[in-house]
C-alpha cells in the first residue's frame, strides 16, 4: 500500500535502515541476481516496492500522491557517492522547449527522498543508509535550471552531437540506452533525419555529495 503521509513515508525509511538488500528482497519475496551488469534498476525497483511507490515506469512521480521521487545512490564507506544519479530521459526535439517550471526534469527534483546503498560488493550484502527527503535550495535551483536551460536549447536544436559529460555545472547529458547499439530518430542542427544515441539527464557525483553530506 502507498503511504498515506509524508510521516508514513520517511517511517518506512528509517525502518530499513541498516538492512541488507538480501533482508529486504527475502521479506518482499524477490528474486536477487547475481549482480547489477543487467539489472541496473534493480536495487530502486526494490526499493519502490518495500515503500509502496506506485508510479512505477508512468510519467509521474514515484509516490505521485506526495509529489516525491525516491532516488537510490550507491555510496562508499564514507558516505560519498560512486556514481552519478540518472533523473530522467533527454528528449532530442522540440519538447524540451518548454519553461523550466514546466519541465518534466524539474517535477521529478523538486522533492527528492533520497537513499543511500552502502557498500559495492556482493549485492545481498549491500545495505540501506539513513534516507534524506530534500528540496533544492534557491542557490541549487538556480545552478541546475542554468544547467537544464543550455543543455535543452543545444538538444532541442539538434547540437546533440556537441555534448559530452564535460557540460554542466549539476547536470551532465549521457548515453542512456540498453546498449551502445541503441539509436533514436532525431532532427539534427540542419533539419534532417539522422539516428543519435538516446540522452538522458544526470545528476553529478560532485552536486548529489553536497546533498548526501547535508
Amino acid at each position: 500500500m502507498p503511504p498515506r503521509d509524508m510521516a508514513e513515508l520517511i517511517d518506512r525509511a528509517r525502518q530499513l535502515e541498516d538492512r541488507s538488500l538480501a533482508w529486504i528482497a527475502a521479506r518482499l519475496d524477490v528474486a536477487m541476481p547475481p549482480d547489477l551488469r543487467r539489472h541496473k534498476g534493480w536495487v530502486g525497483t526494490l526499493m519502490e516496492a518495500a515503500l509502496g511507490a506506485t508510479g512505477g515506469s508512468a510519467a509521474v512521480r514515484d509516490f505521485p500522491e506526495l509529489a516525491v521521487e525516491l532516488k537510490t545512490i550507491p555510496v562508499d564507506g564514507d558516505g560519498q557517492p560512486l556514481e552519478s544519479t540518472y533523473v530522467c530521459t533527454a528528449p532530442l526535439g522540440q519538447e524540451l522547449l518548454v519553461p523550466w517550471e514546466e519541465s518534466w526534469l524539474w517535477a521529478k527534483l523538486s522533492r527528492v527522498l533520497w537513499i543511500p546503498i552502502l557498500g559495492s560488493g556482493p549485492l545481498g550484502q549491500r545495505t540501506v543508509g539513513r534516507a534524506l527527503l530534500w528540496t533544492p535550495s534557491p542557490g541549487q535551483e538556480a545552478t541546475l535550471r542554468a544547467d537544464w536551460e543550455e543543455l535543452s536549447d543545444l538538444l532541442a536544436l539538434g547540437h546533440f552531437d556537441q555534448l559530452d559529460a564535460t557540460w554542466g555545472e549539476a547536470l551532465q547529458v549521457r548515453p542512456k540506452g540498453r546498449s551502445s547499439r541503441d539509436r533514436t530518430w532525431a532532427l539534427d542542427a540542419d533539419g534532417q533525419w539522422v539516428l543519435a544515441s538516446p540522452r538522458g539527464f544526470y545528476l553529478r557525483r560532485t552536486f548529489t555529495r553536497k546533498i548526501i553530506s547535508g
